[in-house]
């Protein structure tokens, strides 16, 4: 049976929406400029051999609508590749590339654009990180939603509500699915600000060392003016600081501005192949996508969601935690980071050992792609050979994806 492998991994720099450097551009454009990237790294690979384009986006309307992977391949003139966009919002683009790896092992292609793609700055209207607008949420859910606002009013601990009997809310917002993982597992404002300025320190000794000039694609904007470094992570960040930040979603709560990521622009782009069909073009991989997994759990505490498909990725490549050299949690927020680490038995020096998305972002449609990128930069820096990239998704889910380093 085929493997599926990495021979390209490229990135774009991640702007702060609204106000960040990418602003600008189109998701559309940028998910090009992603894609001709990767491509680029490969210049032996005729387009036409590709077989799909699969395009991670979170909320895929307005200018992230119209199937935009299909627009993205007429862009660049690529009308032969077909398109789809996936959404899994965090896991979007990790989705896709679960989907590349699928179709290689049944044999149905040998070559795949994994990818990913979200400007927040461009939304038409921002309902919140994997939210959605009240207009389309099925109202069978109020009553849960009138629960959530009451327990955020009084911080109380959480409690499942299917043990009540009750649906849990599925539209709660991710800064509050946060709080209620911080006080049920007793995350302190403490902790989860430390490992916020550890985020903050690791990029800022990475991008010292010039570890991310070897996946970050420029994008030049339309002025001429070129975008090469990402807009978050700020130099000498200190716990005393940090600690100063107001809570941001419940009045007596733990999640500030400094531990949690910040709203962004960005994409992805991965080029996945069959390892017969890069030796055939003489190519040498990257990495092996070894496993995937996706699981569910309440939408309430979406943020434990890495800890049970961590451990059905695991144990489908019939390996355990200890085996791994390197690990990505996205850090959606660092008060589920921790429990989820913590639950899993990981060792922090090996995890976001070059910063994670509160320092870089979070570009929802890219991150998938992004860590993943990132992930194989860091085995090859750190001269590891195995390593694990996982997240939370909004709606109550997790993904894990496990790579082998080749090269």
């Amino acid at each position: 049976m085929a493997e599926a492998v990495i021979v390209a991994a490229k990135r774009t720099p991640i702007g702060r929406a609204f106000k960040g450097s990418l602003t600008s551009m189109r998701p559309d454009d940028l998910a090009a400029v992603a894609i001709q990237a990767a491509l680029s790294d490969v210049p032996g690979v005729d387009p036409r051999l590709l077989e799909d384009l699969f395009l991670g986006c979170a909320e895929p309307s307005a200018e992230h609508g119209s199937n935009m992977a299909r627009i993205v391949s007429v862009l660049m003139g690529q009308d032969h590749l077909p398109g789809a966009t996936v959404n899994r919002f965090c896991a979007s683009s990790a989705q896709t590339t679960a989907m590349a790896f699928h179709a290689i092992k049944s044999g149905e292609g040998g070559a795949f654009i994994s990818a990913g793609v979200e400007c927040v700055s461009r939304y038409a209207d921002f309902a919140g990180a994997g939210g959605s607008a009240e207009s389309t949420q099925n109202p069978i859910f109020a009553d849960a939603q009138a629960r959530s606002a009451a327990m955020a009013e009084s911080n109380d601990v959480w409690t499942d509500p299917r043990e009540q009997g009750l649906l849990p809310d599925a539209y709660l917002a991710m800064g509050q699915t946060a709080e209620n993982v911080a006080t049920s597992r007793g995350i302190s404002r403490q902790r989860q600000d430390e490992w916020g300025v550890s985020s903050q320190n690791r990029a800022e000794a990475a991008i010292k060392a010039g570890i991310f000039d070897f996946e970050i694609a420029p994008v030049t904007l339309a002025d001429g003016s070129v975008v090469s470094t990402d807009d978050g992570p700020r130099a000498g960040v200190a716990l005393e600081k940090i600690s100063t930040l107001q809570p941001v979603f419940r009045a007596d709560g733990t999640v500030t501005a400094g531990n949690c990521c910040p709203l962004n622009d960005g994409a992805a782009a991965l080029v996945i192949m069959s390892d017969v069909k890069a030796k055939e073009l003489g190519l040498t991989p990257l990495a092996r996508v070894v496993a995937t997994a996706a699981s569910g759990l309440s939408p309430e505490i979406m943020g434990l969601g890495p800890v049970e498909a961590s451990r059905k990725a695991l144990a489908r490549a019939g390996m355990s935690i200890s085996d791994m050299d390197l690990y990505e949690i996205n850090e959606a927020f660092a008060a589920q980071v921790l429990p989820s680490a913590d639950d899993l038995g990981m060792d922090y020096d090996k995890l976001n050992v070059h910063g994670g998305a509160i320092a870089l972002g979070h570009p929802f449609g890219a991150t998938g792609a992004r860590i993943t990128t990132t992930l194989i930069n860091a085995l090859r820096h750190k001269d590891g050979q195995f390593g694990l990239e996982t997240m939370c998704v909004g709606g109550g889910q997790g993904m894990a994806v496990i790579f082998e380093r080749l090269t």
